[in-house]
């Protein structure tokens, strides 16, 4: 089962204002709350179960989620547009029920859940790279280009999950791995670039 969050940052260059008036001292801002642990999508690194830190929810009838997201930063500088896009895998949120249940087939359906996000996110980059962005309007045209990535990838990992019966029809299960290894090689031009192994 796959849990979705979007997450968006946008950075848009602001152009340089004189010194600001002394007035009141504003405040202190509150804490600001830590980011939880992410893992980037890497096919050097695949999930395995002390990825799941979370708890399970109690009378759940699932045996594991997958928390994954596609995170967008993007940003005008001097009127030239850039973003960044990637698919990631929340710890914190992602959970398997019991070292009984946790199975290298369960495990393997869960990657498929966060190979299939880098998918979408790889789709994002494709379309962001095809895209004219005007600087002056690009929240708006952003927007509409994420909603409509996003749709789709919610809509495929509900599939998945129904066809492959959460990993338990492995005909399907095995189908869907092999059309998602298949979409990951056909996307390879829209691959950040992995780090250099130490």
């Amino acid at each position: 089962m796959l849990s979705l969050l979007l997450m968006l940052l946008l950075a848009l260059g602001a152009p340089q204002q004189g010194p600001a008036k002394q007035g009141p001292t504003p405040p202190p801002a509150p804490p600001a709350k830590a980011e939880p642990e992410l893992l980037v999508w890497s096919a050097k690194r695949p999930l395995t179960w002390a990825d799941f830190k979370a708890r399970p929810a109690s009378g759940d009838p699932l045996h594991a989620m997958t928390t994954a997201n596609i995170g967008a930063k993007i940003g005008c500088q001097d009127y030239v547009f850039s973003s960044t896009v990637q698919a990631t895998f929340t710890p914190a949120e992602s959970w398997v029920k019991t070292p009984q249940t946790a199975s290298a087939a369960l495990l393997r359906h869960e990657q498929v859940h966060f190979d299939l996000t880098e998918v979408y996110a790889r789709r994002m980059r494709q379309r962001l790279k095809a895209t004219k962005f005007d600087c002056e309007k690009l929240q708006p045209a952003f927007n509409n280009l994420m909603k409509q990535t996003i749709s789709e990838w919610q809509r495929e990992q509900q599939r998945y999950d129904v066809e492959s019966n959460h990993g338990l029809n492995l005909v399907q299960q095995q189908a869907w791995d092999q059309k998602v290894q298949q979409r990951l090689l056909e996307s390879q031009a829209y691959a950040l670039d992995e780090p250099a192994a130490n």
